[in-house]
């Protein structure tokens, strides 16, 4: 796919940079270039000779692909109850390493994985030299970390998700707790429900939530086949709850639950909102939360690239968006993009009433203290981010500072919305001669966020008698780029230090990489922790939780996860330009 698009691209007379075969010798670009004319190649050999490509020998020369697994092969799951897998794993050329337990990832010089270290599991094969390690070499390291239930709902709502256990606690139809065999995937009477909101409703948990069929996904499957009857059951046991047909039901439904593009508007040269009407999704949004947005395929736009017309269909990857605003009557939900991605240009193409995806909210609701000093700092994009939380704060009656930051003058936008979030705004500019304040609260500053709240602390930056000094502030929320927050993270246990209250709350909101936004299920967004003090390292789920202690983040680690993808991302945003 990716060497079709290129091709087609270079014929275009798109430009090369980026990906081209010598602008990123070294990178991933250049290697699966490599691979994919290989790949092509032999192919085209295997055509000509009437046989089957050896693709298998092209991954083993390299580097092929090795299975380090703790235990003997012979003790694995697989082997007890599909060993159809590991004879189809064998006949790929997949090679097994057995009883070696990881140790750590190796990087090199730019911090892309190099080898693994293992070391001998000594309860699997005793006979292993104590401390001797072994080195694999490896460009992609793919984790099996096990599974464990996910009882993230137990935590946000314990009165309505118990737990027995690690597992949900289960009833019987009568609603008497009752205790599923552990390991049981073929039970006399499936144990299926659990506690719903306390009206008589129950709700189904079902996979690895059970703990009679965790562990792999053919259990999950079986465990909807021997519980289907039980919901039948006790849905034909109640009242219906409205006089709806069916078809009146399904609409309410999906009028509910369907999420459409109510409108599109540009803000600025690389800002654009997109407002959605989502009923749900805006009734259940609270400051802080944001979204997944994502187009259907089906309906996507469709290209043709190059002399040979390479089909390309211009669907989004899955977009983390925060909410600015919700309309709760009206059921519209506004999401403010910032441009810079192919996926996030993607979306000034949306057209009203398109459906798209828009899953949410998700994340914990930013904590909204009342009666304290607050301090907002908000870069970029991460200003939309503000507009509920600052309002939020002041209905509580907290007092509200906001530094509004942008590097150019153009990039500002729904200034009046920032204004109705704060009770002083401090406007930062890079680009002279900078704003013009609005009220006479605010202020105008020219330069970074950072250089603003230096002068905020030490007085060299006057404010209004009433507006509260850097040093009383309670609370201090910044969002934005990861390169302004890990400058205001350094200023804050650096230059700023003396300025701070002992005991201030200094958080960050962290967008890091994330695919599935259902809690602590894929693991695409961790983020990784460093406690200044103890230097302990942790790591947070942060589409659980985004609101992170800003002197703890690893900064570092977050860029490096943001520029993973960043090689897609230029060709697609080549496929867009060519068309645009």
């Amino acid at each position: 796919k990716y060497l079709s698009r290129h091709e087609a691209l270079g014929s275009a007379g798109a430009s090369d940079r980026g990906d081209a075969d010598n602008a990123d010798p070294g990178g991933p670009a250049a290697e699966w270039l490599a691979h994919a004319r290989a790949i092509r190649k032999e192919r085209e050999v295997a055509a000509r000779e009437n046989r089957s490509p050896r693709l298998a020998e092209l991954v083993r020369q390299w580097g092929g692909v090795t299975i380090a697994y703790r235990r003997r092969l012979v003790d694995s799951p697989a082997w007890a109850m599909n060993h159809e897998e590991l004879q189809k794993a064998l006949e790929e050329g997949v090679r097994f390493a057995e009883c070696l337990t990881p140790l750590r990832i190796e990087v090199d010089e730019a911090g892309e994985v190099e080898a693994v270290l293992f070391v001998p599991a000594p309860s699997a094969l005793p006979e292993a030299p104590v401390g001797e390690s072994v080195r694999l070499d490896a460009r992609s390291v793919l984790i099996a970390a096990g599974t464990q239930p996910n009882a993230v709902p137990a935590r946000e709502d314990p009165a309505h998700f118990r737990l027995d256990g690690k597992h949900f606690q289960a009833i019987d139809e009568n609603g008497q707790p009752v205790t599923p065999p552990h390991g049981n995937p073929k039970p006399d009477e499936p144990l299926v429900l659990m506690e719903g909101p306390g009206d008589g409703r129950r709700m189904s948990f079902f996979g690895d939530l059970h703990p009679g069929w965790s562990g792999n996904v053919v259990k999950a499957m079986a465990s909807a086949r021997s519980g289907h009857p039980v919901i039948d059951r006790v849905l034909r046991s109640r009242a219906p709850a409205s006089a709806e047909n069916f078809a009146q039901f399904s609409r309410r439904i999906a009028s509910l639950l369907g999420a459409r593009v109510e409108r599109v508007e540009r803000l600025g040269p690389t800002i654009v909102e997109v407002v959605v009407r989502a009923p749900l999704a805006a009734r259940n949004f609270a400051p802080g939360q944001f979204y997944r947005l994502q187009n259907y395929e089906s309906t996507a736009p469709r290209i043709e690239l190059g002399e040979n017309r390479v089909p390309v269909r211009l669907a989004m990857e899955s977009l983390a968006m925060t909410g600015a605003w919700v309309d709760r009557d009206e059921g519209l939900v506004s999401t403010i993009v910032l441009e810079t991605g192919a996926s996030s240009r993607l979306v000034e193409r949306l057209e009203p009433g398109e459906p798209v995806v828009l899953m949410g909210p998700t994340g914990t609701p930013t904590e909204i203290a009342a009666g304290e000093t607050v301090i907002l700092i908000g870069g970029g994009l991460g200003n939309a981010v503000l507009f509920s939380i600052g309002a939020a704060f002041r209905a509580r009656g907290s007092r509200v500072i906001y530094l509004a930051g942008y590097r150019r003058l153009e990039d500002r936008f729904r200034s009046d919305a920032i204004e109705a979030a704060a009770d002083s705004v401090i406007w930062c500019c890079d680009e002279p001669p900078g704003f013009v304040p609005g009220r006479p609260q605010d202020r105008a500053f020219p330069g970074s966020v950072v250089d603003a709240l230096q002068a905020l602390g030490d007085g060299s930056l006057s404010m209004s008698s009433d507006t509260p000094r850097l040093s009383e502030a309670d609370r201090l929320l910044v969002i934005g780029s990861d390169r302004m927050m890990a400058a205001v993270a350094k200023a804050c246990s650096g230059p700023l230090a003396v300025f701070l209250k002992p005991g201030i709350r200094a958080i960050a909101s962290v967008n890091s990489p994330m695919q599935c936004m259902l809690k602590e299920v894929c693991g695409q967004c961790l983020q990784p922790h460093r406690d200044p003090d103890t230097g302990r390292e942790s790591l947070v789920f942060s589409c659980f939780q985004q609101d992170q202690p800003l002197g703890c983040i690893d900064f570092d680690a977050l860029h490096q996860r943001l520029e993973q993808n960043a090689a897609q991302e230029r060709q697609t945003a080549r496929c867009i330009v060519s068309v645009l």
